[in-house]
Protein backbone atom coordinates (compact mmCIF):
# COMPACT_ATOMS: atom_id res chain seq x y z
CA UNK A 1 0.00 0.00 0.00
CA UNK A 2 1.44 3.39 -0.99
CA UNK A 3 2.19 5.91 1.77
CA UNK A 4 1.36 8.70 -0.72
CA UNK A 5 -2.15 9.99 -1.46
CA UNK A 6 -3.69 8.61 -4.68
CA UNK A 7 -3.52 11.94 -6.53
CA UNK A 8 0.09 12.70 -5.54
CA UNK A 9 2.15 14.73 -8.03
CA UNK A 10 5.82 15.50 -7.41
CA UNK A 11 7.67 18.37 -9.07
CA UNK A 12 11.47 18.18 -8.78
CA UNK A 13 13.48 21.22 -9.84
CA UNK A 14 17.11 20.71 -10.86
CA UNK A 15 19.43 22.63 -13.22
CA UNK A 16 19.75 19.89 -15.83
CA UNK A 17 19.55 16.13 -16.34
CA UNK A 18 23.00 15.68 -17.80
CA UNK A 19 25.12 13.53 -15.49
CA UNK A 20 25.93 13.34 -11.78
CA UNK A 21 24.66 12.15 -8.41
CA UNK A 22 21.93 14.74 -7.93
CA UNK A 23 20.60 14.07 -11.43
CA UNK A 24 20.60 10.31 -10.89
CA UNK A 25 18.76 10.74 -7.60
CA UNK A 26 16.17 12.88 -9.39
CA UNK A 27 15.53 10.05 -11.85
CA UNK A 28 15.44 7.42 -9.08
CA UNK A 29 12.89 9.32 -6.99
CA UNK A 30 10.71 10.07 -10.03
CA UNK A 31 10.68 6.35 -10.81
CA UNK A 32 9.69 5.51 -7.21
CA UNK A 33 6.83 8.03 -7.19
CA UNK A 34 5.46 6.61 -10.46
CA UNK A 35 5.80 3.05 -9.11
CA UNK A 36 3.80 4.17 -6.06
CA UNK A 37 0.98 5.39 -8.31
CA UNK A 38 1.84 9.08 -8.44
CA UNK A 39 2.94 11.47 -11.17
CA UNK A 40 6.51 12.80 -11.51
CA UNK A 41 7.51 16.06 -13.18
CA UNK A 42 11.02 17.51 -13.46
CA UNK A 43 11.69 21.15 -14.29
CA UNK A 44 15.16 21.38 -15.85
CA UNK A 45 17.05 22.74 -18.84
CA UNK A 46 17.24 19.22 -20.37
CA UNK A 47 20.11 16.75 -20.78
CA UNK A 48 21.06 13.25 -21.78
CA UNK A 49 19.10 11.64 -18.88
CA UNK A 50 15.73 13.03 -20.02
CA UNK A 51 15.10 9.88 -22.05
CA UNK A 52 15.44 7.76 -18.89
CA UNK A 53 12.95 9.99 -17.07
CA UNK A 54 10.46 9.65 -19.91
CA UNK A 55 10.97 5.89 -20.25
CA UNK A 56 9.90 5.57 -16.61
CA UNK A 57 6.76 7.60 -17.26
CA UNK A 58 8.02 10.92 -15.93
CA UNK A 59 7.73 14.24 -17.77
CA UNK A 60 10.15 17.07 -18.37
CA UNK A 61 9.06 20.70 -18.02
CA UNK A 62 11.86 22.35 -19.94
CA UNK A 63 12.88 25.78 -18.68
CA UNK A 64 16.16 27.62 -17.92
CA UNK A 65 16.12 26.93 -14.17
CA UNK A 66 19.93 26.68 -14.16
CA UNK A 67 20.21 30.44 -14.68
CA UNK A 68 21.36 32.79 -11.89
CA UNK A 69 20.09 35.85 -13.76
CA UNK A 70 17.48 37.47 -11.46
CA UNK A 71 15.14 38.32 -14.36
CA UNK A 72 15.31 34.75 -15.69
CA UNK A 73 14.74 33.43 -12.17
CA UNK A 74 11.60 35.57 -11.88
CA UNK A 75 10.41 34.23 -15.21
CA UNK A 76 11.08 30.69 -13.99
CA UNK A 77 9.04 31.37 -10.85
CA UNK A 78 6.07 32.44 -13.01
CA UNK A 79 6.46 29.34 -15.20
CA UNK A 80 6.59 27.12 -12.11
CA UNK A 81 3.49 28.75 -10.59
CA UNK A 82 1.61 27.98 -13.80
CA UNK A 83 2.95 24.40 -13.84
CA UNK A 84 2.09 23.78 -10.17
CA UNK A 85 -1.48 24.99 -10.63
CA UNK A 86 -2.04 23.24 -13.95
CA UNK A 87 -0.68 19.87 -12.77
CA UNK A 88 -1.99 20.18 -9.19
CA UNK A 89 1.48 19.55 -7.78
CA UNK A 90 1.52 18.12 -4.24
CA UNK A 91 5.15 18.86 -3.31
CA UNK A 92 7.97 20.90 -4.85
CA UNK A 93 11.42 19.38 -4.31
CA UNK A 94 14.45 21.56 -5.17
CA UNK A 95 17.86 20.00 -5.73
CA UNK A 96 20.12 23.00 -6.37
CA UNK A 97 20.45 26.57 -5.12
CA UNK A 98 19.72 28.71 -8.19
CA UNK A 99 16.56 26.75 -9.11
CA UNK A 100 15.54 26.71 -5.42
CA UNK A 101 14.86 30.46 -5.43
CA UNK A 102 12.34 30.16 -8.26
CA UNK A 103 10.92 26.95 -6.80
CA UNK A 104 10.46 28.41 -3.31
CA UNK A 105 8.80 31.58 -4.66
CA UNK A 106 6.42 29.45 -6.70
CA UNK A 107 5.71 27.11 -3.79
CA UNK A 108 4.89 30.07 -1.50
CA UNK A 109 2.69 31.68 -4.15
CA UNK A 110 0.68 28.48 -4.54
CA UNK A 111 0.86 27.38 -0.87
CA UNK A 112 2.53 24.14 -1.95
CA UNK A 113 4.83 22.22 0.44
CA UNK A 114 8.53 22.71 -0.34
CA UNK A 115 11.41 20.28 0.31
CA UNK A 116 15.08 20.73 -0.61
CA UNK A 117 17.98 18.29 -0.79
CA UNK A 118 21.36 19.65 0.25
CA UNK A 119 23.44 17.76 -2.33
CA UNK A 120 26.77 19.55 -1.84
CA UNK A 121 29.02 21.09 0.77
CA UNK A 122 28.35 24.72 -0.03
CA UNK A 123 31.11 26.90 1.41
CA UNK A 124 30.47 30.51 2.43
CA UNK A 125 33.22 33.04 3.13
CA UNK A 126 30.84 35.99 3.48
CA UNK A 127 27.32 36.82 4.56
CA UNK A 128 25.95 37.12 1.03
CA UNK A 129 27.12 33.63 0.08
CA UNK A 130 25.74 32.19 3.32
CA UNK A 131 22.37 33.84 2.53
CA UNK A 132 22.49 32.35 -0.98
CA UNK A 133 23.25 28.87 0.37
CA UNK A 134 20.55 29.14 3.03
CA UNK A 135 17.82 28.95 0.37
CA UNK A 136 18.19 25.17 0.66
CA UNK A 137 17.06 25.32 4.30
CA UNK A 138 13.85 27.31 3.81
CA UNK A 139 11.50 24.41 3.12
CA UNK A 140 9.27 22.29 5.31
CA UNK A 141 12.10 19.78 5.60
CA UNK A 142 15.72 19.58 4.41
CA UNK A 143 17.25 16.31 3.19
CA UNK A 144 20.99 15.79 3.76
CA UNK A 145 22.64 13.11 1.62
CA UNK A 146 25.06 12.01 4.37
CA UNK A 147 25.75 12.61 8.05
CA UNK A 148 28.73 14.69 6.92
CA UNK A 149 26.36 16.95 4.99
CA UNK A 150 23.92 17.13 7.91
CA UNK A 151 26.69 18.23 10.28
CA UNK A 152 27.68 20.92 7.76
CA UNK A 153 24.09 22.21 7.47
CA UNK A 154 23.70 22.46 11.25
CA UNK A 155 27.07 24.22 11.59
CA UNK A 156 26.36 26.72 8.80
CA UNK A 157 22.68 27.57 9.27
CA UNK A 158 20.34 28.44 12.12
CA UNK A 159 17.94 25.56 11.62
CA UNK A 160 16.10 23.21 13.94
CA UNK A 161 17.88 19.82 13.79
CA UNK A 162 14.45 18.18 13.70
CA UNK A 163 13.94 19.68 10.23
CA UNK A 164 17.08 18.05 8.77
CA UNK A 165 16.71 14.42 7.67
CA UNK A 166 19.66 12.30 6.55
CA UNK A 167 18.97 10.06 3.53
CA UNK A 168 22.13 8.60 1.97
CA UNK A 169 22.14 8.42 -1.80
CA UNK A 170 21.17 5.06 -3.20
CA UNK A 171 22.58 2.76 -5.85
CA UNK A 172 20.30 0.96 -8.31
CA UNK A 173 21.00 -2.65 -7.30
CA UNK A 174 19.19 -4.02 -10.35
CA UNK A 175 21.64 -2.18 -12.61
CA UNK A 176 24.76 -2.42 -10.45
CA UNK A 177 24.79 -6.19 -10.07
CA UNK A 178 27.79 -8.26 -11.23
CA UNK A 179 25.48 -11.17 -12.07
CA UNK A 180 23.59 -9.27 -14.77
CA UNK A 181 26.58 -7.84 -16.63
CA UNK A 182 27.36 -10.04 -19.64
CA UNK A 183 31.08 -10.76 -20.17
CA UNK A 184 30.75 -9.33 -23.69
CA UNK A 185 30.00 -5.90 -22.22
CA UNK A 186 33.19 -6.01 -20.16
CA UNK A 187 35.27 -7.28 -23.08
CA UNK A 188 33.88 -4.56 -25.37
CA UNK A 189 34.87 -1.83 -22.90
CA UNK A 190 38.39 -3.19 -22.40
CA UNK A 191 38.84 -3.36 -26.15
CA UNK A 192 37.55 0.21 -26.57
CA UNK A 193 40.00 1.33 -23.90
CA UNK A 194 42.91 -0.30 -25.72
CA UNK A 195 43.49 -3.02 -23.13
CA UNK A 196 44.73 -6.08 -25.04
CA UNK A 197 43.27 -9.52 -24.42
CA UNK A 198 45.29 -11.29 -21.76
CA UNK A 199 46.53 -8.03 -20.20
CA UNK A 200 47.38 -9.05 -16.61
CA UNK A 201 48.18 -5.59 -15.27
CA UNK A 202 46.17 -4.48 -12.25
CA UNK A 203 43.60 -2.00 -13.60
CA UNK A 204 42.51 1.08 -11.64
CA UNK A 205 39.43 3.09 -12.63
CA UNK A 206 38.71 6.74 -11.86
CA UNK A 207 35.15 7.25 -13.08
CA UNK A 208 33.76 10.77 -13.19
CA UNK A 209 33.85 14.04 -15.08
CA UNK A 210 37.20 15.62 -15.83
CA UNK A 211 37.26 18.38 -13.22
CA UNK A 212 40.25 19.62 -11.18
CA UNK A 213 38.51 18.77 -7.90
CA UNK A 214 38.35 15.09 -8.89
CA UNK A 215 42.11 14.68 -8.41
CA UNK A 216 43.24 13.24 -11.74
CA UNK A 217 46.60 14.99 -11.56
CA UNK A 218 47.28 13.45 -8.15
CA UNK A 219 46.86 10.02 -9.72
CA UNK A 220 49.08 10.88 -12.72
CA UNK A 221 51.84 11.93 -10.31
CA UNK A 222 51.30 8.77 -8.23
CA UNK A 223 51.61 6.71 -11.43
CA UNK A 224 54.84 8.52 -12.31
CA UNK A 225 56.27 7.67 -8.89
CA UNK A 226 55.17 4.04 -9.24
CA UNK A 227 56.81 3.82 -12.65
CA UNK A 228 59.96 5.47 -11.27
CA UNK A 229 60.03 2.76 -8.60
CA UNK A 230 60.09 0.16 -11.37
CA UNK A 231 56.44 -0.87 -11.39
CA UNK A 232 55.08 -1.80 -14.81
CA UNK A 233 52.20 -3.99 -13.59
CA UNK A 234 49.37 -1.45 -13.58
CA UNK A 235 47.11 0.56 -15.87
CA UNK A 236 44.86 3.48 -14.89
CA UNK A 237 41.65 4.44 -16.70
CA UNK A 238 40.12 7.92 -16.49
CA UNK A 239 36.50 7.47 -17.67
CA UNK A 240 34.54 10.71 -17.94
CA UNK A 241 34.05 13.64 -20.29
CA UNK A 242 35.47 17.13 -19.82
CA UNK A 243 32.06 18.89 -20.07
CA UNK A 244 33.80 21.73 -21.87
CA UNK A 245 36.84 21.82 -19.58
CA UNK A 246 39.20 21.27 -22.49
CA UNK A 247 42.08 23.09 -20.79
CA UNK A 248 42.00 20.67 -17.85
CA UNK A 249 41.83 17.68 -20.19
CA UNK A 250 44.90 19.00 -22.03
CA UNK A 251 46.66 19.50 -18.69
CA UNK A 252 46.03 15.85 -17.80
CA UNK A 253 47.27 14.64 -21.18
CA UNK A 254 50.39 16.83 -20.91
CA UNK A 255 51.17 15.41 -17.44
CA UNK A 256 50.73 11.86 -18.77
CA UNK A 257 53.09 12.57 -21.67
CA UNK A 258 55.66 14.31 -19.44
CA UNK A 259 55.70 11.30 -17.13
CA UNK A 260 56.15 8.84 -20.00
CA UNK A 261 52.86 7.22 -18.99
CA UNK A 262 51.01 6.97 -22.32
CA UNK A 263 50.74 3.18 -21.98
CA UNK A 264 49.87 3.30 -18.26
CA UNK A 265 47.26 6.10 -17.94
CA UNK A 266 44.40 6.27 -20.44
CA UNK A 267 41.83 9.07 -20.82
CA UNK A 268 38.89 7.29 -22.47
CA UNK A 269 36.02 9.81 -22.36
CA UNK A 270 32.43 9.37 -21.18
CA UNK A 271 31.27 5.85 -20.28
CA UNK A 272 27.58 4.92 -20.44
CA UNK A 273 28.10 1.45 -18.94
CA UNK A 274 29.61 2.00 -15.50
CA UNK A 275 28.59 -1.43 -14.13
CA UNK A 276 30.71 -3.07 -16.85
CA UNK A 277 33.43 -0.45 -16.34
CA UNK A 278 33.90 -1.46 -12.71
CA UNK A 279 34.08 -5.13 -13.68
CA UNK A 280 36.63 -4.26 -16.38
CA UNK A 281 38.95 -3.02 -13.63
CA UNK A 282 40.27 -4.34 -10.32
CA UNK A 283 40.20 -1.30 -8.04
CA UNK A 284 38.27 1.99 -8.14
CA UNK A 285 39.75 5.39 -7.26
CA UNK A 286 38.10 8.49 -5.79
CA UNK A 287 40.96 10.98 -5.20
CA UNK A 288 38.82 14.10 -4.72
CA UNK A 289 40.70 17.22 -3.61
CA UNK A 290 37.58 18.75 -2.03
CA UNK A 291 35.29 16.76 0.26
CA UNK A 292 32.19 15.45 -1.48
CA UNK A 293 28.89 15.38 0.33
CA UNK A 294 28.36 11.65 -0.30
CA UNK A 295 30.50 10.14 -3.06
CA UNK A 296 28.36 7.72 -5.06
CA UNK A 297 31.51 6.92 -7.04
CA UNK A 298 32.86 5.22 -3.91
CA UNK A 299 29.72 3.13 -3.35
CA UNK A 300 28.94 1.91 -6.89
CA UNK A 301 32.23 -0.01 -7.31
CA UNK A 302 31.80 -1.60 -3.89
CA UNK A 303 28.37 -2.84 -4.93
CA UNK A 304 30.13 -4.30 -8.00
CA UNK A 305 32.54 -6.19 -5.69
CA UNK A 306 35.50 -3.89 -6.20
CA UNK A 307 37.58 -2.40 -3.36
CA UNK A 308 38.10 1.36 -3.49
CA UNK A 309 40.81 3.87 -2.63
CA UNK A 310 39.32 7.22 -1.63
CA UNK A 311 40.41 10.57 -0.28
CA UNK A 312 39.90 10.48 3.47
CA UNK A 313 37.42 13.33 3.76
CA UNK A 314 33.75 14.09 3.17
CA UNK A 315 30.94 11.60 2.88
CA UNK A 316 33.20 8.89 1.42
CA UNK A 317 34.65 8.36 4.91
CA UNK A 318 31.26 6.92 5.95
CA UNK A 319 31.05 4.51 3.01
CA UNK A 320 34.51 2.87 3.18
CA UNK A 321 35.79 0.58 5.96
CA UNK A 322 39.58 1.00 6.16
CA UNK A 323 41.44 -2.17 5.20
CA UNK A 324 38.21 -4.14 4.77
CA UNK A 325 36.38 -2.56 1.82
CA UNK A 326 39.10 -0.15 0.74
CA UNK A 327 41.56 2.51 1.86
CA UNK A 328 41.37 6.20 2.84
CA UNK A 329 44.28 8.39 1.74
CA UNK A 330 45.11 12.08 2.43
CA UNK A 331 43.77 14.13 -0.50
CA UNK A 332 46.39 15.40 -2.91
CA UNK A 333 49.23 13.36 -1.36
CA UNK A 334 50.58 11.65 -4.50
CA UNK A 335 53.25 9.79 -2.55
CA UNK A 336 50.66 8.25 -0.20
CA UNK A 337 48.46 7.34 -3.19
CA UNK A 338 51.40 5.67 -4.96
CA UNK A 339 52.23 3.69 -1.81
CA UNK A 340 48.66 2.48 -1.29
CA UNK A 341 48.08 1.69 -4.96
CA UNK A 342 51.28 -0.38 -4.94
CA UNK A 343 50.17 -2.19 -1.77
CA UNK A 344 46.78 -2.91 -3.41
CA UNK A 345 48.53 -4.46 -6.40
CA UNK A 346 50.75 -6.59 -4.17
CA UNK A 347 47.75 -7.74 -2.13
CA UNK A 348 46.86 -10.03 -5.02
CA UNK A 349 43.63 -10.92 -6.75
CA UNK A 350 42.34 -13.41 -4.16
CA UNK A 351 42.55 -10.95 -1.24
CA UNK A 352 41.14 -8.10 -3.33
CA UNK A 353 38.18 -10.26 -4.38
CA UNK A 354 37.46 -11.08 -0.73
CA UNK A 355 37.49 -7.36 0.09
CA UNK A 356 35.18 -6.73 -2.85
CA UNK A 357 32.68 -9.33 -1.72
CA UNK A 358 32.54 -7.90 1.79
CA UNK A 359 32.23 -4.40 0.33
CA UNK A 360 29.29 -5.52 -1.82
CA UNK A 361 27.38 -7.13 1.06
CA UNK A 362 27.79 -4.00 3.20
CA UNK A 363 27.01 -1.46 0.47
CA UNK A 364 23.96 -3.38 -0.76
CA UNK A 365 22.57 -3.35 2.78
CA UNK A 366 23.21 0.35 3.49
CA UNK A 367 23.03 2.17 0.16
CA UNK A 368 20.30 0.70 -2.02
CA UNK A 369 18.25 3.02 -4.21
CA UNK A 370 15.12 1.33 -2.86
CA UNK A 371 16.00 2.34 0.71
CA UNK A 372 16.79 5.90 -0.43
CA UNK A 373 13.52 6.22 -2.35
CA UNK A 374 11.42 4.73 0.45
CA UNK A 375 12.92 7.20 2.93
CA UNK A 376 12.28 10.10 0.52
CA UNK A 377 8.65 9.09 0.04
CA UNK A 378 8.32 8.96 3.84
CA UNK A 379 9.59 12.56 3.97
CA UNK A 380 6.89 13.56 1.45
CA UNK A 381 4.23 11.80 3.52
CA UNK A 382 5.50 13.48 6.70
CA UNK A 383 5.39 16.93 5.10
CA UNK A 384 1.89 16.41 3.74
CA UNK A 385 0.75 15.12 7.11
CA UNK A 386 2.24 18.12 8.85
CA UNK A 387 0.52 20.52 6.43
CA UNK A 388 -2.84 18.85 7.03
Amino acid sequence: MSILPPDFTLLQVTPELETGGAEQTTIDVAHAVIAAGGKALVAARGGRMVSRLEEDGGRLAQMPVQSKNPLVMLGNAARLVDLIRRERVSIVHARSRAPAFSALWAAHATKTPFVATYHGIYKANNGLKRWYNAIMTKGDLVIANSEYTRDHILAEHAIDPERVVTIPRGVDLSRFDPRVVAPARVEALRAAWGLPEGDTRTAFLLGGRLSPIKGHLTIVEAARQMRQAGREDFVIIFAGDDQGRTEYREEILAAIAAGGLDDAVKVVGHCDDMPAAFLACDIALLPTLKPESFGRAAVEPQVMERPVIVSGHGGAVETVVEGETGWKIPPGDAEAWAKTMTEAIDLGGVRRRAMGQFAASRARRLYSVDAMCEATLQVYARVLGGRR
